[in-house]
């Protein structure tokens, strides 16, 4: 999700709710302590030097289980960021502590903010090494072949 898109969903709900893939809500009392933008400068292991760019959402839960974000509290707050560390439309990622602290994907199910597991990929394959996957194919559907031995042929 990019930040354009969560700001027009925000002025459209009564509750800010973020809830996990697997179904679990961060407790309704987070806070958001960080909005900000991140650039990661790295070179893959094919020799690319890459850049990305994300905006950044850090969720903290405290002890003072009254607090409630409202969605036009967020949105002042990155409306805040924008113009003072000139953050650029950019997709949003989360930070978010369970056991460690998880960095997640954004996205709306139309109702909650859902905070998508994000997984590591090797950014140039054909660099090192990693063999291409092997089609499969179900043997059945193979054709006969008048080469392949046969029971009858006497090959064997």
């Amino acid at each position: 999700m990019k930040l354009s898109e969560i700001k027009e969903i925000l002025p459209t709900l009564e509750n800010v709710e973020f809830q996990l893939e697997n179904g679990t809500f961060v407790p309704e009392h987070f806070h958001v302590t960080e909005v900000g933008m991140i650039t990661k400068n790295f070179i893959d292991c094919g020799g690319v030097i890459r850049n990305e760019e994300v905006v950044n959402f850090q969720l903290w839960n405290a002890d003072d289980f009254e607090h409630r974000l409202k969605p036009n509290k967020l949105l002042h707050i990155i409306q805040l960021s924008e113009d003072k560390l000139g953050i650029k439309n950019l997709e949003i990622e989360v930070e978010y502590q369970n056991q460690t602290i998880g960095k997640y994907d954004l996205d709306f199910n139309g109702k909650n903010f859902v905070l998508k597991n994000k997984t590591t990929a090797c950014l140039a394959q054909d660099s090192c090494g990693i063999p291409a996957e092997k089609q499969k194919i179900a043997l059945r559907g193979l054709q006969d072949n008048a080469s392949c031995c046969t029971p009858d042929s006497g090959c064997c």
